[in-house]
């Protein structure tokens, strides 16, 4: 049980209300939402505090490793949680007791200390956080027993999930003076967190004829969950309109155009929250410059680039769907993965070689070549246009005099940091602890010891580049092409080590941009670092726990599970991401890169992409020396362009055309013309559309779905029933069921 503790303080205190006269916030957006001021006295590690903020992580933890295997694995997150504590705060605050115990001692702490402040709330969010995030690698546990078939030890995997999340913590340390204190990193998708916390706690006054922006959001609540009952259980048709398709429905040109699921979308829209926001993360907190460079990579990967190389039959393209992660024979029938393994788990080559190459479809190929673009696109972008800005950062971290951006100032004046050894010693013990791993389960993990330091290597490497595009733009360039690549050349035809070295390379990273992401929502809300640091350890290490025994069981629990094959017509589980996790193993890890991409495979052509990732950021760079008035070039990040579409597949294009409309909307319609309702209203909004589709989402599976009690009537036919000829190859002599012939 946690004590009540005074906040540590270095400097003079600033009563909350005070405005510091400082300079302003480099980023207009941070200017707008992020208050100036501080009260270092309020208490933070509170009784409330550990209670609310352990229950929100437990349950975030479960409910979203629950809905990941859904066909649209909506994500809880922790503004979800955010809101719901704040009643509950206000109630322990009314009736704790307010004695204290263990008076005059050290350890004296008091069950209520008074009021429920934003500081705690902010803290309760930050276990909420570490719930709401996945934990990646459950994706082996998926693929190795619910694809591969095959066993797979609970203390292996339940070491795996515990040191890929914290080895992050190491990066973190490492880059937090670059990626957190400076306001050119402002990382967007905080501001929404931040507007909420001020609509929650301040006192506003309402004006005559408008509405404070609590009851705005109380508002959007109660109607986004109202409305979800809709799209969620009974017109289900609404969250992938694909009208194209119902203008030829026996048409499979008119299908593959129009299938918002399984084709190209145009036209196709969603108008529910959780298509919207499933895979892209909520629109209202994309900055423009970033939607607009979604939208350009989407429009050129979907509508320009695959339709080419389709009807031009590259690679065969018309033997297979148009929009497929699938792994194809020759023939255009699924290929049996599990028929070319051997009783080790590697590779059976002569099997291998009777059976023939796997294919893939054209869509799926180009996505592959764009995760090798964004690769070294990303490496020259940050070189070329944060370069100097990181190398000055470095050299200033060693700097006392140096000039902060006006949040970090105030952090500096009040708070003690979390000291670099703090991060170093989790690091070191998590390196040691995956070393043991790979030397004593070898036989189970594949991994020998030199790939996990080439994958921290990795990692390591790529944090502060990729941290730099995700702080600036609300969009973070992948590593798990890059990772898979790399291990798939150096250890082939071993799936099970390609998807440690994937988790482990790769995920680290997004875990230690996920950290010193809370670690500016800290700054931002002027916690103490020592007490984020502290909550986001502990949040991480429950999170863990609950993910794993989640997944442990739903997979013993759910007949099935992941198996279209086996699974009743319309189930939800149906896992998409796993199943892209699958067949990027069975690709990078068992059959290897050589294979696909190097020469032996016939995808050889797809390494072209590395090159022109690394020319195209490079001639944005050279304009905007050669036309330096022109500020809109500089605004063209092709990182962000080639990377658009890397959720694509398990992403559905009715997900990005959809996010890209409403992200246009609230992003240069009202930010340029409704300046202050933007201001008082768009984050809350934002909040708002994810609590009310969370809360009715859960009450819907509790109530209805685990019953299996459904709704058959044609509004509730989805996306793939009204376009299923979008999946239909277009060859001739190409035969699936229930497609034509050619």
């Amino acid at each position: 049980m946690a004590h009540e503790i005074v906040e540590e303080s270095t400097g003079a205190m600033n009563i909350e209300g005070v405005v510091e006269e400082l300079d302003q916030c480099v980023v207009e957006e941070v200017e707008l939402t992020v208050p100036k001021t501080d009260d270092p006295t309020l208490p933070v590690l509170t009784f409330r505090m550990w209670v609310l903020g352990l229950g929100a992580c437990i349950i975030l933890s479960f409910v979203n490793q629950f809905f990941w295997y859904r066909q649209m694995p909506l994500t809880i997150t922790g503004i979800s949680a955010q809101i719901a504590v704040v009643p509950l705060g206000h109630l322990m605050a009314r009736l704790l007791p307010t004695r204290k115990f263990l008076e005059g001692s050290r350890w004296e702490f008091c069950l209520n200390p008074g009021p429920f402040n934003i500081k705690e709330h902010v803290m309760i969010t930050i276990f909420a956080n570490s719930g709401a995030g996945t934990v990646y690698a459950t994706h082996i546990l998926s693929a190795i027993k619910l694809y591969y078939k095959r066993s797979l030890p609970f203390l292996p995997a339940f070491l795996i999930m515990i040191t890929t999340q914290f080895l992050g913590f190491g990066w973190a340390g490492l880059f937090r003076k670059h990626l957190v204190e400076p306001g050119e990193m402002w990382w967007p998708s905080n501001l929404v967190q931040v507007s909420l916390f001020s609509a929650l706690h301040e006192k506003e006054k309402k004006k005559k004829g408008g509405i404070t922006r609590i009851q705005f959001f109380l508002i959007v609540l109660v109607t986004s969950f109202a409305y979800y009952i809709l799209p969620g259980y009974l017109f289900t048709m609404i969250t992938s309109i694909s009208w194209v398709c119902w203008l030829s429905p026996k048409s499979v040109l008119a299908n593959q155009l129009g299938s918002g699921e399984q084709g190209l979308g145009i036209g196709a829209i969603g108008i529910d929250w959780a298509t919207i926001g499933s895979y892209l993360g909520s629109p209202l907190a994309s900055p423009l410059f970033a939607t607009i460079n979604v939208t350009i990579g989407f429009v050129v990967v979907m509508y320009v680039a695959t339709p080419i190389c389709y009807w031009l039959n590259l690679y065969n393209a018309k033997t297979y769907p148009i929009f497929s992660s699938g792994l194809f024979m020759g023939n255009g029938s699924s290929y049996n993965v599990l028929g070319i393994i051997d009783n080790k788990f590697h590779l059976d080559r002569d099997i291998y070689a009777k059976t023939g190459p796997i294919h893939m479809s054209t869509f799926f190929a180009i996505t592959y070549g764009l995760g090798f673009a964004t690769l070294s696109a990303t490496i020259v972008h940050v070189l070329l246009f944060n370069g100097r800005d990181l190398w000055k950062q470095t050299r200033g971290a060693f700097k006392r005099n140096k000039k902060m951006d006006v949040h970090t100032r105030i952090m500096k004046k009040n708070y003690t940091e979390v000291p670099m050894w703090w991060f170093l010693v989790i690091l070191v013990l998590n390196i040691a602890l995956i070393m043991f791993i790979s030397l004593y389960y070898n036989q189970t993990v594949q991994l020998p010891w030199w790939g996990v330091l080439l994958a921290c290597a990795i990692a390591v490497f790529f944090t502060p580049l990729i941290g730099v595009i995700a702080a600036t733009t609300n969009q973070e360039p992948g590593l798990n092409v890059i990772t898979e690549y790399v291990i798939g050349y150096i250890y082939p035809e071993r799936p099970v080590a390609n998807m440690y070295f994937k988790v482990y390379g790769y995920i680290s990273m997004t875990q230690a941009l996920t950290f010193i992401q809370d670690f500016k929502l800290g700054l931002y809300m002027k916690i103490p670092p020592r007490s984020m640091f502290m909550a986001q350890v502990v949040g991480t290490l429950v999170a863990v726990i609950v993910y794993t025994g989640t997944a442990w069981w739903l997979m013993v629990d759910i007949p099935h599970l992941c198996d279209k094959s086996l699974l009743p017509p319309g189930s939800e589980w149906t896992c998409p991401m796993d199943r892209v996790f699958f067949d990027a193993s069975v690709i990078w890890g068992l059959v290897g890169p050589r294979r696909m991409f190097g020469d032996l495979g016939e995808y050889s052509a797809i390494n072209w992409f590395f090159l022109v990732g690394a020319i195209a950021p490079l001639l944005v760079w050279l304009a905007t020396k050669a036309f330096p008035g022109q500020k809109w070039i500089s605004k063209i990040h092709f990182p962000v362009i080639l990377g658009a579409t890397s959720m694509m597949p398990p992403a559905m294009a009715v997900n990005f055309t959809s996010w890209c409309i409403v992200a246009f909307i609230f992003g240069h319609f009202l930010f340029k013309y409704k300046r202050e309702w933007w201001k008082k209203y768009n984050y809350v909004l934002s909040g708002g559309l994810d609590a009310g589709t969370a809360f009715m989402t859960i009450l819907i599976f509790l109530t209805l779905g685990r019953k299996g009690v459904g709704l058959l009537w044609w509004g509730n036919a989805d996306d793939s029933t009204n376009c299923s000829l979008a999946s239909c190859p277009t060859a001739k002599g190409v035969i699936m069921d229930g497609c034509p012939v050619f």
